[in-house]
């Protein structure tokens, strides 16, 4: 899940900040105000899907939450990530239904992209609202039953379902993918504020591998992800003979952001196919380890 906790820490921050002057990054809509198109839900092969749901805070978001999202304090916290980035015009609540084992409609309060929205990373959206309870009434599925759009409008998440991840387990990777080098953003230093993150170093760096976790990733500390945690990742790599060894990333990127999102630093230029993660190392807001998780490399 998003780290919560620290996503809200990172909104108090920023207050009403927009990634574009248009573009709000959090919606209370409960009309799903997009107007029907012809887009399709697949394009050259690449179809529209939901790729993960994780119920993140049952009842505990901080009364401080109301900051960006009136009547979020108190609520549930659930991040969904979709195969493609959104035109983040085209997100509201009313795009979501969230249905409890039980059968209930979960009730939606807001939607926020907010913290991963450093370019490349608009598809990790904080759904807020009441969604049954952990104990008693889990929610199980998340669908899009409104227009909601991809970021460059070729295709409409409308129909899109996924199952959801309950409470106690800890993340997992959802996403990998190679960065092209015009996005790279080298010696980047963060300023603390939202969609300020890390870049890799300046020098050294061959190629950048993002990956993109269920939810947000600490430490059991809190802390950022360091030469430990970096040490753990493994990044399989193809030889230009057609054989493969693991690597390990030189540097860790994307960090100091509270987003759900790392770059993987590498100094090949071998062909990056997997990368994994062991089980123990890093924590959600709900004090829940890791598993061993490992996720396919896409080429961008």
């Amino acid at each position: 899940m998003i780290v919560v906790v620290l996503l809200l820490n990172s909104i108090v921050l920023i207050g009403c900040q927009r990634t574009t002057p248009a573009t709000p990054l959090t919606s209370t809509e409960q009309r799903d105000t997009t107007a029907n198109s012809d887009l399709p839900r697949e394009l050259d092969g690449r179809s529209a899907e939901l790729l993960s749901a994780f119920f993140g805070l049952d009842n505990g978001l901080p009364p401080r939450s109301e900051v960006f999202c009136r009547g979020a304090g108190g609520a549930d916290g659930m991040p969904v990530i979709f195969s493609h980035e959104l035109d983040v015009d085209t997100l509201q609540p009313g795009d979501f239904r969230v249905m409890t084992v039980s059968g209930n409609v979960g009730k939606l309060v807001c939607v926020t992209m907010l913290p991963a929205i450093d370019p490349g990373e608009l598809r990790t959206v904080l759904l807020v609202g009441d969604f049954g309870s952990a104990q008693s009434d889990l929610p199980v599925t998340v669908e899009i039953v409104g227009n909601l759009h991809s970021i460059d409008n070729t295709v409409n998440f409308k129909g899109a379902l996924t199952s959801v991840t309950p409470l106690d387990p800890g993340p997992t990777l959802i996403l990998a993918e190679t960065l092209p080098k015009t996005t790279w953003r080298l010696g980047r230093e963060s300023n603390g504020r939202v969609g300020s993150s890390t870049g890799c170093p300046t020098e050294g760096v061959q190629q950048i591998v993002r990956v993109v976790w269920a939810g947000g990733v600490t430490t059991a500390n809190n802390d950022e992800p360091g030469d430990l945690e970096r040490n753990v990742y493994r990044v399989t790599v193809k030889n230009a003979n057609g054989s493969t060894t693991d690597v390990t990333p030189f540097a860790l990127g994307d960090l100091a952001d509270n987003d759900n999102n790392h770059e993987l630093c590498l100094d090949t230029t071998d062909v990056p196919v997997s990368v994994s993660f062991p089980a123990g190392y890093l924590t959600d807001p709900n004090n829940d380890l890791n598993p061993a998780t490992n996720i396919e490399v896409i080429q961008r």
